[in-house]
């Protein structure tokens, strides 16, 4: 590896850059737009050979020139990759790859968690990870006081499960956890723990918690670094915008159905979404799927006052206009609670910097 030196390939490198999307794209890679550190295997004329990048608790971007391959750099790049990680604490590392690199990956210390046939692979450096996840949510099942009830009341219990992002927990929100807890005996909420939305994790899972705190037979749950959103899915080896939404959205669905063995769920609720093409196409391979898989699937239609149909990104609009008086018609009171709160000060001020708050 003498020929060879790995350095950092910093934003502000142009060049660097450019030899690094050609590298990629050569490969049939396009750059993830979700990248916060890359990194560059250079040969004695600082010419790129390989080149690998991180986002959060991820590796991503991974790629060997043609004319290098054979001689072990991918391995190189994926040690780097890993020392940085785990350098700044992470040490959970999560990975997207190929079906046909999988194995190479696998031989690397990743495992698999879940894969979408012919598209991707999601994989773990933690052999036990995903199942202690799934222990974790047995524990938490099972020492819910809503399920301690219900199991003495009920045989066979029948059980759902919502999974939102909540960003903020709006009354449409609420609408669907209540219609979804009034048909069955337990509902397991999932909230998406990724800290990448306007509001962070810790402030939408209290608000969910809070808006819930109504319903007896709701177990609350976090995704943890298993379910992702839309917005750092990776697309960088995937073809166009669509492959991209149908691939995560049957990859968190291989996921669920994993989740919802261990748990016995048989009903997946999802609120109508008529405003956001990419939940609208999510929702439709979600109905696809389970109902292929002899789940039930309920798309609950989606709560509306005067001025229409309730959503999270009309509230986050009307927060970044400062019309928060408002917001009364369209979350519960404890949201509402929170964002008149000097503690919702940091968040409005993030809302309203923010170029765009509407997702499509």
């Amino acid at each position: 590896m003498s020929e060879y030196h790995i350095s950092q390939i910093r934003p502000s490198s142009r060049r660097e850059v450019m030899q690094m999307d050609a590298l990629l794209e050569k490969e049939g890679i396009r750059r993830d737009k979700n990248l916060d550190y890359s990194a560059g295997l250079f040969d004695e004329d600082y010419e790129l050979a390989a080149t690998g990048s991180c986002f959060q608790n991820t590796l991503r971007c991974m790629a060997v020139d043609s004319a290098h391959q054979g001689e072990g750099l991918m391995n190189v790049i994926v040690s780097h990759l890993m020392d940085y990680q785990y350098e700044r604490g992470i040490m959970d590392l999560f990975l997207y790859t190929k079906c046909n690199t999988a194995k190479f990956f696998s031989d690397l210390g990743f495992y698999e968690i879940a894969r979408v046939n012919r598209t991707l692979v999601f994989m773990e450096n933690r052999k036990t990870g995903f199942s202690d996840y799934l222990a974790r949510l047995k524990k938490e099942t099972e020492e819910s006081m809503a399920f301690q009830a219900a199991a003495a009341l009920q045989s066979p219990l029948v059980s759902g499960a919502v999974i939102m992002n909540a960003n903020p927990f709006t009354l449409g929100h609420q609408c669907l956890v209540e219609t979804a807890a009034s048909r069955c005996h337990i509902l397991h909420v999932f909230v998406v723990s990724e800290d990448v939305s306007l509001v962070p994790f810790e402030v939408r899972k209290n608000l969910v918690r809070e808006g819930c705190a109504h319903l007896n037979n709701v177990i609350f749950h976090e995704t943890g670094s298993y379910m992702i959103s839309n917005a750092t899915f990776p697309s960088y080896f995937l073809k166009d915008d669509h492959t991209v939404i149908r691939s995560h959205a049957r990859l968190d669905l291989e996921i669920f159905k994993k989740i919802a063995a261990s748990l016995g769920i048989t009903m997946r609720f999802a609120g109508e979404e008529p405003f956001s093409q990419v939940t609208g196409i999510y929702n439709q391979v979600m109905e696809e799927e389970l109902t292929y898989e002899g789940m039930e699937f309920h798309m609950i239609p989606r709560r509306a006052n005067e001025s229409g149909a309730i959503s999270a990104s009309k509230v986050r609009q009307m927060i970044k206009e400062g019309c928060l008086a408002a917001l009364k018609d369209y979350v519960p009171e404890s949201t509402y609670r929170f964002f008149v709160s000097d503690q919702a000060l940091p968040i409005i001020q993030a809302i309203k910097e923010a170029q765009d708050v509407v997702h499509y």
